[in-house]
């Protein structure tokens, strides 16, 4: 009966939050010890078992197939499968499909004779051909976002992209901002034109529609936002903000204001997204959009188990969890205006949808 016990049940009773009982589960240092003690006490209370032993874990093996696991989303998303997973009593193998050698069809023909309790997908396009392969494999598949179109009978899990972008951007209108440039992913990932949607649509809240030329398409890395970021701040008219669609993205365009002389926020502010720990580390701290990576991987590998004892009961379930904004430091008021709109206030929308 214990196994039944879930790790929301051990948050609620310890009054923490999920992501901070998969962290006890993972012996990450940024616990304190009294939070330790009282999610333990919550656990041993109802009979959820924080350790397992240390023979052989006795749920099996999870696979992650993501494509690479260099940065902090990858490597928060992976920390995430690994608590959760240990806290099933599986082991947990990690595959970068971004490696030269690798090749999905041998990958699966290896599986065919001793396939895992479940495959966690973490790729930025997972066609329908290359699910259909993992279908194929008697173990439940979980795909986690960021994804493009995928096969929509495969559950996914992921996070409210939409709201996350229109929050970034409302945040820099209602500090005056009037010239938001966006740079997103890859414009056929799903959560690139989700988080654009919701960038639209703060302004739209606000009567405004921004010029094309401050949407810009990146690659969610430190080198793409250096990129895009020094062409719109190399504009005659240049943003006085950015949102970018990643912290790393949010990095390079740091990168571009510093090369010229420009000061974060007082010259351009700046929003990210994800909160994986790069934020942090930047001068000034930055202002973003905290994805729940770890609780996107617990709830993924919660459908596995899912899936395994109820097969059938996640087709097509699609998961959504919430974003919310972390205001720091690298965001503030626009410049001063010169010449006729010196003084005049920063406008506001005289609504606001309920």
């Amino acid at each position: 009966m214990a196994d039944r016990v879930t790790m929301a049940e051990v948050a609620r009773a310890a009054g923490v939050s999920v992501s901070t009982v998969s962290r006890v589960l993972g012996d990450r240092p940024d616990i304190s010890e009294e939070t330790r003690r009282r999610v333990a006490r919550a656990a041993k209370e109802s009979g959820y078992a924080l350790r397992r032993g240390r023979g052989q874990p006795r749920g099996g093996l999870l696979e992650v197939l993501i494509e690479g696991f260099t940065t902090p989303w990858a490597g928060e998303l992976i920390a995430g499968a690994q608590s959760a997973a240990f806290s099933q009593g599986c082991t947990l193998a990690v595959t970068s499909t971004g490696h030269p050698r690798f090749r999905l069809g041998d990958w699966v023909e290896s599986r065919r004779t001793r396939p895992p309790e479940g495959v966690i997908l973490v790729l930025s396009r997972a066609r329908h051909d290359e699910t259909a392969a993992l279908a194929g494999l008697p173990a439940p598949l979980i795909l986690l976002d960021p994804v493009g179109t995928s096969d929509p009978t495969v559950p996914t899990v992921g996070a409210t992209n939409w709201s996350g972008g229109a929050a970034a951007t409302r945040h820099l209108l209602e500090l005056g901002h009037r010239r938001i440039a966006f740079i997103g992913g890859p414009p056929a990932m799903r959560c690139t034109l989700e988080r654009h949607e919701g960038y639209l649509a703060a302004h739209r809240e606000f009567s405004l529609l921004p010029g094309p030329a401050l949407t810009r398409y990146g690659d969610f890395l430190v080198t793409g936002g250096a990129e895009h970021g020094a062409a719109l701040l190399d504009l005659t008219d240049p943003p006085t903000a950015v949102f970018a669609g990643s912290d790393s993205q949010a990095a390079g365009v740091y990168q571009a204001a510093r090369e010229r002389g420009l000061r974060i926020p007082e010259d351009v502010s700046v929003v990210g997204f994800d909160d994986a720990g790069l934020g942090t580390m930047l001068a000034p701290p930055l202002t973003t959009v905290r994805q729940p990576l770890l609780e996107m991987a617990t709830e993924g590998v919660r459908l596995i188990v899912q899936e395994r004892s109820r097969p059938g009961s996640t087709a097509g379930r699609r998961v959504e969890l919430a974003t919310s904004l972390v205001v720091r430091h690298s965001t503030a008021p626009p410049p001063a205006t010169t010449g006729a709109d010196a003084g005049r206030p920063a406008w506001r929308p005289a609504w606001r949808p309920a």
